[in-house]
């Protein structure tokens, strides 16, 4: 009875480390994550709307009604990501995620040097490079290190009413994402 015992519990043991371990990579693994989401928006390098509503050309994402987000993916193997919008919202925030979908750092308005969203996205050689030899289009930016050659930005904007509409759309319609040179 003992041996009995002992086995059912090891296999309830061992099924739950199973189960624990798929529910964990189900992310890695699927083709339906949110780096596939982004690129049914568009080419990389370039911000696109994050729509709500499924449309022929785009895939929804969950969002807060009162935000407006744009998505930018890219590739920083060769070259810093470098990230701006000008104007103002009465909020702001961007978050930069790995090809996995694993948020890397997040800032937002109050936390960005000068209430501007000016940040650089590199891979640690390219940052040491970016200490000795700061260009001057990157002199005022967040330099984000990270460990990773693809990834992805969201910039979203905090709509109080429909009166900020416009503003809020202004200014993630100026956000880029380029290549530093």
């Amino acid at each position: 009875m003992g041996k009995i015992l002992r086995a059912l519990l090891f296999g309830l043991v061992g099924a739950g480390l199973v189960h624990v371990a798929v529910v964990l990579l189900v992310p890695y693994y699927s083709d339906r994550n949110a780096w596939s989401r982004i690129s049914d928006y568009g080419e990389d390098w370039r911000f696109h709307a994050v729509v709500r509503q499924a449309t022929t050309e785009a895939v929804p994402l969950a969002l807060d009604p009162l935000f407006e987000a744009v998505a930018c993916r890219f590739d920083i193997t060769d070259l810093p990501a470098h990230i701006t919008a000008v104007g103002t919202a009465p909020y702001w925030s961007i978050s930069v995620y790995n090809r996995q979908g694993e948020n890397i750092y997040s800032i937002n308005d109050r936390t960005a040097i000068a209430d501007q969203l000016d940040l650089v996205v590199a891979r640690p050689p390219q940052m040491i490079e970016l200490n000795k030899t700061k260009p001057i289009s990157a002199a005022n930016s967040v330099l984000i290190e990270a460990d990773m050659n693809e990834g992805f930005v969201v910039v979203r904007g905090f709509v109080p009413d429909s009166t900020w509409k416009t503003q809020v759309d202004t200014f993630l319609k100026s956000a880029n994402c380029l290549p530093l040179l």
